[in-house]
Order: structure tokens, then sequence, then C-alpha cells
């Protein structure tokens, strides 16, 4: 708790009396939404005490404060994963620091693995569920009673409210979207065929290494969420599985982009 407070003060010193209404974290090759935000404050991760630094393609590593659609907004500019070596107190750090900062609403973003034969390259999913799959859960270990209590419920994780919102926005552009269940897993390497079957039977549309993390612990902290991937590859059926880079995943990150980008400028004009 002292190294979560000890960051906040550095940055509530860094953008003073700056109110915040909306926390975003930006996933792999999403992060061009900050050419969009009005930037009163960038501070780089390496430059916050005790705050992890991102390693991964695609993730760069700045805490951007500033304006979008008209609302006041923290955007994480790359995130961290558990596979970077991290434990997951120090991968769900950001997003305790965002709720000392007074954000109640946070935006997830991510790329992810259709295990859905109906789900293809490029679709938004809105995530309605998650399943957790990682090897270790961000509220072991004493329980920070400031931010919530020893078992919090996860029956509704991410908001109906804003998924509806979101829908409606999808669909007066045209944009081709579902809703689905996340399964989360470790990595660092992508599943076997084996497994991306596994994760079809028990119920699982999309795969990737991250936000349930942000998740569980938004959810401790009482913050309404909302959940977008990108899809970048299929997986399911399993005799379309083809061998996938993570430069062909950032690729179509970054051609699908504008449609998340869209839907999070216009979702937070109905926050």
């Amino acid at each position: 708790m002292i190294k979560i407070k000890e960051a906040t003060a550095f940055i509530n010193k860094q953008i003073g009396n700056f109110t915040l209404d909306a926390g975003i974290i930006l996933g792999t090759g999403l992060g061009g939404l900050v050419n969009d935000i009005d930037i009163q404050h960038s501070i780089s991760y390496e430059e916050i005490p005790h705050f992890p630094v991102s390693t991964v393609e695609g993730h760069s590593g700045r805490l951007i404060f500033g304006q979008l659609s008209g609302k006041n907004v923290v955007v994480m500019q790359g995130r961290f994963h558990f596979y970077e070596g991290y434990n997951m107190k120090q991968v769900t750090f950001p997003v305790r620091i965002m709720s000392l900062l007074g954000i109640q609403k946070l935006i997830v973003s991510n790329v992810s693995g259709s295990t859905n034969a109906k789900i293809e390259k490029g679709d938004l999913v809105f995530i309605k569920d998650h399943i957790y799959l990682q090897y270790e859960n961000p509220l072991t270990g004493k329980n920070l009673d400031e931010f919530g209590p020893r078992f919090p419920d996860m029956s509704q994780p991410y908001s109906l409210r804003l998924i509806e919102k979101a829908k409606k926005i999808a669909s007066n552009h045209n944009f081709s979207f579902y809703e689905g269940v996340y399964a989360s897993v470790p990595g660092p390497n992508l599943e076997t065929k084996a497994e991306y079957n596994y994760l079809n039977i028990i119920g699982g549309d999309i795969v990737g290494m991250s936000t349930a993390p942000e998740v569980i612990v938004g959810v401790h902290c009482g913050m309404e969420i909302f959940a977008i991937s990108v899809v970048t590859d299929k997986n399911f059926p399993i005799e379309e599985v083809e061998p996938v880079t993570v430069e062909e995943v950032i690729a179509i990150a970054l051609e699908a982009e504008p449609k998340m980008t869209t839907v999070v400028k216009e979702l937070l004009l109905e926050l």
C-alpha cells in the first residue's frame, strides 16, 4: 500500500488539480488513440516510483493525462503482463493508482485470438465475461481494505450498461462485432491446437494474455468496467489454425484500430 500511495503522490504532484472522469488501458498495437487526446500531461513509466516498465513490442510505456471526447482521462499507453516476469500485483499496480486518482470508470482494450468459429480477424468483441486461467490471482495475500472487500463478487465484472451503448455505436457504424467470453491465459507462447479446442469447449470466444487481472482489481476497487477486444487471429475451427507472428498481430490490430477508437471515443460521450 505504501508503494501505491508513493506512486500516486508523485503523479498528483505532476498533474496538479487535474480531475479525472475515466481511465483507459490500451493493448498491443492499439496506442493510436492517444493521437486524438488533447494531452495535458505525459509521464514515462520509468519516472514513476515503483511503476513497472513495459517490455513488449507495441507498448509505448507512457501515462497520458488529457481530454478525449470532452472527458478528462488518464490513458495507459502500454500495459504489463505476467509473462514479462512481473507478479500480478505489479501487473495491476496502475489500476490501484487509478482508483486513488478517483477513477470510477475503466475502459480496457486488448487484441485476442478467436476460439469461436463465427468470430473473424478484424472483428470487435465486447467482453461480457471472462475465464481466468492465469497462474496467480492479483488479490492473493493481505486484502487491501482501503480498496474493497476480501471476497469481491465477480458475477458481473463487465458493465452491461456500457456494453449496450457500445453495441449501438458499433451498429451505427456498421462494424462487425460480437459479445464474448475472454479466456485469460499466462502466455507468452500461443496455444496449441488442443488448447484452442479446449478453450472453445469451456466457453471461451476469444483468448489473450491480459485484461482479466486488471478487471479483477478494478472490480475490487468498485469500478464500472468496459472491455473491448480486436481479434487478430482465428483459432477455431482447428483445421483453420495457421501459424501467426507478433508482426502479423500488430498489423491486423493497426488495421482494425480505427474501429476500436471510434467506439471508445463515442462511448466516452455517453459516460
